[in-house]
């Protein structure tokens, strides 16, 4: 199957995803912040260079797209139908470069918490973000992970 837009397009509308302070990175960063908590940004010392960062608490936040980093179960998750094995591929690599980052910064001492895309878009979940941060954060939990299929 081919594309439904030229190349041109098509490379014009990649490079429109931001990789930094998207919606759902800003959505988490405002309930941090109305749940009392104070944070520094894509510290590049930290393996997977995490969105956000509680040092103090020694802490990071991933905050994930559900379609580039492959989230099981999710709709937002479904792998497009033109050059599937290219994007299964990028996809994977995605998903397993996670892996290690995580696994990485438990490893060395630090919590990890993932919040998904798909949870930024439920309003209920959304309206309750604040207190399921603040939750979590104050919890024991060594990994963590918010989305609409694991609602609080």
């Amino acid at each position: 199957m081919t594309d439904v837009v030229d190349a041109k397009t098509r490379s014009r509308m990649m490079s429109g995803i931001r990789g930094r302070d998207t919606k759902p990175e800003m959505f988490v960063r405002q309930a941090l912040f109305k749940a009392g908590f104070r944070f520094r940004l894509h510290r590049r010392e930290l393996p997977g260079v995490p969105d956000i960062v509680l040092p103090g608490r020694r802490l990071a936040i991933f905050v994930h797209g559900c379609f580039w980093h492959m989230h099981a179960g999710c709709p937002h998750a479904k792998l497009p139908s033109t050059r599937p094995e290219f994007w299964l591929a990028k996809l994977s690599r995605n998903a397993d470069r996670d892996r290690t980052a995580r696994d990485a910064l438990v490893a060395s001492g630090w919590r990890v918490l993932t919040v998904w895309e798909c949870a930024t878009r439920d309003h209920g979940i959304l309206a309750a973000l604040p207190e399921t941060l603040r939750g979590w954060i104050e919890g024991p939990e060594p990994i963590g992970e918010i989305s609409r299929a694991c609602r609080p």
